[in-house]
Formats: C-alpha cells, sequence, structure tokens
C-alpha cells in the first residue's frame, strides 16, 4: 500500500446489527513520524458487557512499539515492543511474543489494519503473521497465527484465523483503515 501523509483522522464503527453490543470511536494522528492511534470501545462479549480505552504507538513502518489497554472494571494491560519482535509488559520480557510484530486487539477491527499497512501484500499474494492477540474484557495476551491475502491490493483483502478456521473479506478506505468487517462491525459516517 502507497505511503501516505496522514493528518488527524476519527473513525468510528457499531456493531453489525446495529444492536447495543458495540460502537468505538478512534482518533489516528501523525506522532514522532509514526502515528498515535486512541480508541473507546463499549461493547459485549459472550454475553458480558464492557468498557475499554487503548492507545496505540506505532513507528513510521507501523509496527507497533506501545499499548496501553484499559477497561471500565479497573484492569490495565501494559506492552511495549522493540518493533523487532520482543515485547515487555510491565518492563518484564514476555518470551510467549517472541516474534510477534504486530498486535490484534479483539474488541477493534482497527488493528486488521496494521499487517497489512506493514506488509503489503500484491494482487494475489497471502502474508502469514504471527501476532500478539488481546483478549477481551479479561485482556489476555497470547501469539496467534493469522493470514491475510490481497484480493484487491490497496482495498479488498481475506483475513484467515489459522487457528479457529475463520476468514472474513475486508474493505478498506484509501487509507487503509477498515470500511466493515462483514458479520462483526460496520464503518459510521
Amino acid at each position: 500500500m502507497p505511503s501516505r501523509t496522514f493528518i488527524f483522522r476519527t473513525i468510528r464503527w457499531s456493531a453489525w446489527d446495529g444492536c447495543e453490543a458495540g460502537l468505538e470511536h478512534v482518533d489516528v494522528r501523525p506522532a514522532d513520524g509514526g502515528l498515535d492511534i486512541s480508541g473507546v470501545v463499549i461493547g459485549q462479549e459472550d454475553g458480558s458487557r464492557f468498557g475499554l480505552s487503548y492507545r496505540l504507538k506505532l513507528d513510521a513502518f507501523w509496527r507497533t512499539r506501545d499499548l496501553l489497554l484499559r477497561t471500565t472494571s479497573g484492569q490495565a494491560l501494559h506492552l511495549e515492543s522493540n518493533g523487532q519482535g520482543s515485547w515487555q509488559e510491565d518492563g518484564r520480557p514476555l518470551a510467549s511474543l517472541q516474534g510477534c510484530i504486530d498486535v490484534d486487539i479483539q474488541a477493534t477491527p482497527l488493528t486488521n489494519t496494521l499487517p497489512i499497512r506493514r506488509l503489503d501484500p500484491k494482487d494475489g499474494e497471502s502474508v502469514d503473521v504471527r501476532l500478539a492477540y488481546v483478549g477481551i474484557p479479561d485482556l489476555t495476551v497470547a501469539p496467534a497465527d493469522q493470514r491475510y491475502t490481497a484480493l484487491r491490493s490497496g482495498s479488498l483483502y481475506r483475513f484467515e484465523s489459522l487457528e479457529s478456521g475463520f476468514t472474513a473479506d475486508l474493505p478498506l478506505d484509501e487509507d487503509g483503515f477498515m470500511l466493515d468487517y462483514p458479520g462483526l462491525f460496520r464503518r459510521l459516517g
């Protein structure tokens, strides 16, 4: 995907069915040569309602360098990465995440953009990624394997969870952010 100069950007998604089960507001800002992304999610997972705020810092190559999540129930998770696959939680090394470059936060389609933008697969090309997957609402973190295939480079990608077999075709806007995540999230105007 071609490199773009970003200006401040606001994105909103709702749950696919439009019910109270989900709403998200995200601000994307250029910062220190990369991006500073802040989001708030109101959602529901397996019948449990949750509120979540998150902040992601990305470097110029779309690599996650810092992640802070907080739930309204008081849980928090702070992860830092060197951008090369080494992670720390609150200053302690996380060997289980060794080799993970990206992060995937369960409650938001925003994080699907990260490996797509970082790796920029061309038409028909598939890329496999091992990433740090954050489960919501309990903020558990574990490695996960995913695949992204460019159906139309720059605008449509197939997502596959290599563990569960779940797949979805994900349309992106001109900046590479998710428009809709069929069955899960719908972009608001």
